[in-house]
């Protein structure tokens, strides 16, 4: 393991769960992906939700208040059968925006099982913000706009000083970040976000766009489709590799 995320003595002690969706192989259901379970040392774990519904109002997939409840408990249930502790701190990467019934049915599952803190994070697809910097190459990676309170963006992936250059083949895009409902500070966020993005032990890449939750998540998202209709993988927990 090339290296492990920074924890000062005061931090608590943090998990990152990822939640992603997909459809089935013929386009007609509409599943939750996997939450994707890491700890600071980047061991995973992949917990399969259930199926979820695409609203009406903003055409985005979302739980229902008790799938969401399970989808968290199973997940730090997972978290401690495989690490034979229970994290203090859980912060929640979503693929959707969080619906209110979403955020009951996680808070309770964080109560239930003793979690002192639950952040949540919504990750949109994009964002039609771009930065521009002076010179040949885009902006540094790490570099972060703040929108509104709530709404920012990081470059997850831009020029490196250490290289001199960029080391990249397409103009990198933003990676955006709204704030739902945290205690850690926009900066502290984007920091971690920047961390996350680098856990990719498969690939020689510095770093990727999307942090390792949201990543992973998708790329089994991507397994799972091929599926027949209602087949379950055996086993239903899996280990990331």
């Amino acid at each position: 393991m090339p290296w492990r995320m920074t924890r000062a003595s005061e931090d608590l002690t943090s998990c990152f769960v990822g939640v992603a969706f997909y459809r089935d192989s013929a386009g007609t259901t509409l599943q939750t992906s996997v939450a994707q379970v890491f700890n600071q040392r980047g061991d995973g774990v992949i917990v399969r939700g259930a199926a979820a519904r695409q609203s009406k109002d903003d055409r985005q997939p979302h739980l229902t208040e008790t799938d969401a409840k399970n989808l968290l408990a199973q997940s730090l249930a997972s978290y401690r059968r495989e690490h034979r502790t229970m994290p203090a701190r859980v912060m929640l990467h979503k693929t959707s925006s969080f619906t209110e019934a979403e955020q009951r049915g996680f808070r309770a599952a964080a109560a239930d099982h003793l979690v002192d803190l639950l952040e949540m994070v919504w990750l949109p697809r994009g964002d039609s913000i771009r930065l521009f910097r002076g010179g040949e190459f885009p902006p540094l990676r790490g570099t972060m706009l703040s929108l509104s309170e709530q709404r920012h963006v990081l470059y997850t992936r831009g020029s490196v000083p250490l290289y001199k250059t960029y080391p990249g083949m397409y103009v990198p895009s933003v990676l955006p970040f709204r704030l739902v409902d945290t205690e850690s500070s926009p900066e502290e966020i984007g920091a971690e976000l920047l961390m996350l993005s680098k856990m990719n032990w498969n690939a020689t890449q510095l770093d990727g766009r999307l942090p390792i939750t949201i990543r992973t998540a998708e790329a089994i998202g991507g397994i799972l489709k091929h599926l027949d209709h209602g087949e379950t993988p055996a086993p239903r927990y899996a280990y990331y590799m």
